[in-house]
């Protein structure tokens, strides 16, 4: 067993932004010092990228390690509350379906309930989807509660609920709350990065002013350019753009317009497609789109004709290629955030890859020989992670009746990545779904979007042909009726808030 003095003295987080805050947070609350002083670099020249403002239902994980309290989170970051991602356009034009955040209805007999429900449905006694989730039904009301603590009602068990917030805001709330706990800001820009000769572990980074800053343990979160993992360490870059066409987004801010909606709204459009999250105090637009489809200037202006409300400022670029590191972790250095990779922001992973790449950290927390063994498994891991996500982000595009553009021609016609080539054969012969265990996005995400886009199966599976009629009937009213009054009881989204986390104005 090594000797304790082989643990880290000093952990470097170069970048500050979401991904080097939450990153400081975790590390001065857990292991803060115990295994050494935790220093985030940190340049106010260098903006951030900041576009991801909608979030998935697994952040409340993060805020209960850290001990976050809820309602101060959400007043700090203007916040709001999220219960899915209204699609609208997507599988064909003028379609719309609902990517809830919960499960639908409950098992019947040896059937999951989505394969009893395209049962009925076949029949022709089965409502839409929405009809047997909560969180769907709650989201079309512009309703909101927080599950009830101990003993809910069955019926929130299709449940469960994400945040809009600002990335800027949430930034600077989890700077207060690490450097109350010990983590160190320093001020400056990078210039140089010092390689050790021996192994070529990185050893240092200077700054504009000449200062050396040492340390055992380098974490990049320097956003899409990598400073260490990449212009430092050459680790390399798999690209997915053959599969993920876009490669630019453009985000502006506008004046909030009608109700506080409480979800994500992402409508499909010519080249790409647009995004829409309100917030207590504005509402965040953006355009994704393919530059080999259309003009910055045509896409500008589409973003602009799509607002609820006022823009609050001019449009901002962003320019991206989809993908990740082929080693998140490369010797001493652990990528975060958009220096790890990037799928891009149609299902809200970029936050969640950033919780979950941080409390992996935890499982793999490495002395200073850094055993390779432990390396190569968090990066075995992270892989499989982003490869997951990738592949249901994929499925949007793959999946539909649009071939009315070039962009939309060119996604069915591509071939896809094994992976999700099983998942969706899977599906369209018996409806059945598979996930593995620790899969991000579980079977109730999977059946919401290959129903959202069209892709019903050829075949029922012949265990749902052991469900009696009459039983599966009333089984399906009683969730729907559940489902309803529950809806209809709860508080609007707006008047939640203002009782509970109103940002100041």
């Amino acid at each position: 067993m090594q000797d304790t003095d082989r643990s880290l003295r000093k952990i470097v987080v170069v970048g500050g932004g979401t991904a080097g805050w939450m990153a400081a947070a975790a590390l001065s609350q857990l292991v803060g010092g115990r295994f050494g002083a935790i220093e985030v670099i940190e340049s106010d020249e260098i903006g951030t990228v900041g576009v991801g403002e909608a979030t998935i239902p697994p952040l409340h994980l993060f805020h209960a390690l850290l001990g976050i309290d809820e309602n101060a989170f959400v007043r700090a970051t203007q916040g709001a509350f999220k219960l899915g991602i209204e699609f609208r356009d997507w599988g064909r034009k003028g379609g719309r379906y609902f990517h809830p955040f919960g499960a639908y209805g409950a098992p019947m007999g040896l059937s999951p309930f989505h394969q009893a429900w395209l049962r009925a449905s076949a029949e022709g006694v089965a409502d839409d989807l929405d009809a047997y989730n909560l969180a769907a039904s709650a989201a079309a009301l512009n309703r909101f509660v927080r599950p009830p603590a101990g003993q809910a009602p069955p019926v929130f068990s299709t449940f469960g609920y994400a945040f809009h917030f600002d990335a800027s805001l949430y930034a600077k709330f989890l700077r207060r709350f690490a450097e109350a706990r010990g983590a160190q800001r320093t001020e400056g820009k990078i210039v140089d990065v010092a390689l050790r000769d021996d192994d070529g572990f990185v050893e240092a980074v200077t700054l504009e002013d000449g200062r050396r800053i040492d340390g055992d343990f380098f974490i990049d979160c320097s956003g899409f350019r990598g400073l260490l993992i990449e212009q430092a360490l050459k680790t390399g870059y798999e690209d997915w753009s053959h599969w993920l066409p876009c490669d630019r987004a453009l985000a502006v801010p506008s004046a909030n317009a009608g109700p506080l909606t409480p979800y994500t709204r992402s409508t499909a459009e010519a080249a790409g497609w647009r995004w829409r999250i309100p917030l207590q105090h504005r509402t965040g637009n953006g355009h994704v789109y393919c530059s080999a489809h259309i003009s910055d200037d045509e896409a500008a202006s589409a973003l602009l004709a799509g607002l609820d409300g006022e823009a609050l400022a001019d449009p901002r670029p962003l320019r991206f290629t989809p993908g990740r590191r082929r080693k998140a972790w490369n010797r001493n250095v652990l990528a975060l955030g958009l220096a790890s990779g990037f799928i891009e922001p149609l299902e809200s992973t970029s936050i969640h890859l950033i919780q979950t790449a941080i409390t992996r950290l935890f499982s793999y927390f490495p002395d200073r020989d850094f055993d390779p063994a432990t390396v190569d498994e968090y990066n075995r891991l992270s892989a499989q992670e982003f490869e997951e996500a990738r592949d249901f982000v994929i499925l949007h595009y793959a999946v539909g009746e649009r071939d009315d553009t070039e962009l939309w021609r060119y996604c069915q016609a591509m071939s896809l990545p094994g992976s999700l080539r099983r998942k969706i054969d899977l599906y369209r012969g018996h409806g059945r779904i598979h996930v593995l265990p620790n899969e991000l996005f579980k079977e109730h995400s999977w059946l919401a979007v290959l129903e959202g886009q069209g892709a019903r199966p050829e075949r029922l599976d012949p265990l749902t042909s052991l469900i009696d009629g009459a039983a599966l009937r009333g089984q399906l009213g009683a969730i729907q009726a559940a489902v309803r009054q529950t809806a209809q009881a709860l508080p609007s989204h707006e008047a939640f808030i203002a009782s509970h986390c109103r940002a100041e104005a």
